[in-house]
């Protein structure tokens, strides 16, 4: 697992007791519930996903937003849903990412939103596309206190990179990034912690060696890569990469894929974070990305009586006893990520 200790610190810098004794609470919350079977919660979520908006400029072949395949509207969170999570939370939250689906950058309060979260001492981070990042935004960005900026850079070559983003443009992504390293260095700021993430598919695979230079040369602090989601993958697909190590499924000895990872009957994302669509909607997990499994709004209650529900108690409770029913489990990731 890749650790940076100054992007560690800065996390570490913004722990208090409260938030301390609420990841403690958690943690073994967790472990008693994974020891007798039965879910139970003490504390409030330690990570939050709030989605800015389901809107993209992009139209990635394995993504809802880049297909339009959303069966719920499109639309941006307001600013005051937001901040309600956020006054609620604050006390015991010790992480925040701007996203879920989307391109983040296209809320046009985005960055008054991060301001707001970073004036709270909250860890603060996003991914984005980089189509958007202009030298006025990049300086904005760095200014708003976001700790963490993560960037989808899935090729080294435009061709290659617009067989996946599709209607992407590769100079915006590397200008976007040389912008926000330039305006670093001039603000003599530590962050964001800028992270080239690498969504690696069979058409990227070959040039893995060529990225890792490239991250070099523009001076990102970290280069990652994500092993991708494929929906239809049980009779193989042309994203499937062949390095195996990049890959979430192996081919099986009758031809036909399966996930390379075993889906548990546990998990700990459920009780660690959760994810507030643009709406109000608190789902349980980043894989519902139709937000089917909804568990109440922040909109008709405090994200604290829908965290301790009924219903959430029961949709844990499954986790112990069928896990692998849940259709947005059986593609789950949990540890599948390929760190470089």
């Amino acid at each position: 697992m890749y650790i940076n200790l100054a992007d560690t610190l800065n996390l570490a810098s913004k722990l208090t007791f409260k938030r301390l004794n609420n990841a403690m609470r958690i943690l073994t919350s967790f472990y008693a519930s994974r020891w007798s079977g039965d879910a139970s919660m003490r504390g409030l979520p330690i990570s939050l996903s709030v989605e800015p908006t389901t809107a993209c400029n992009l139209r990635c072949p394995e993504c809802p937003s880049g297909l339009r395949s959303f069966t719920r509207p499109t639309g941006k969170i307001a600013p005051h849903t937001f901040q309600q999570v956020i006054d609620e939370l604050h006390e015991t939250l010790c992480y925040l990412i701007f996203y879920f689906q989307g391109e983040p950058y296209l809320h046009p309060e985005f960055l008054e939103m991060i301001r707001y979260a970073a004036d709270k001492r909250i860890y603060t981070a996003t991914s984005t596309n980089a189509h958007f990042l202009s030298d006025e935004m990049a300086r904005q960005t760095v200014e708003s206190g976001l700790d963490r900026l993560i960037i989808s850079i899935d090729g080294a070559t435009q061709a290659t990179y617009e067989a996946y983003r599709k209607e992407g443009e590769l100079e915006k992504v590397l200008e976007g990034t040389a912008n926000i390293i330039k305006w670093k260095k001039q603000l003599k700021s530590s962050t964001p912690h800028v992270v080239w993430q690498y969504l690696v598919v069979k058409p990227n695979e070959h040039e893995i060696d060529t990225i890792q230079q490239m991250a070099r040369e523009y001076g990102v602090d970290h280069l990652a890569f994500k092993t991708a989601q494929i929906y239809d993958y049980e009779q193989g697909n042309e994203l499937i990469p062949t390095d195996e190590r990049y890959s979430r499924y192996k081919q099986q000895a009758d031809g036909t894929y399966a996930l390379k990872h075993k889906v548990l009957d546990e998990c700990w994302k459920m009780w660690h974070s959760a994810v507030v669509t643009w709406d109000g909607k608190v789902v349980p997990c980043c894989f519902d990305k139709d937000a089917q499994h909804t568990l109440g709004s922040v909109k008709e209650s405090s994200f604290e009586n829908i965290w301790h529900s009924e219903a959430y108690h029961r949709f844990r409770d499954q986790l112990f006893t069928s896990r692998g029913e849940i259709e947005m489990c059986k593609n789950c990731t949990e540890g599948a990520k390929v760190w470089a």
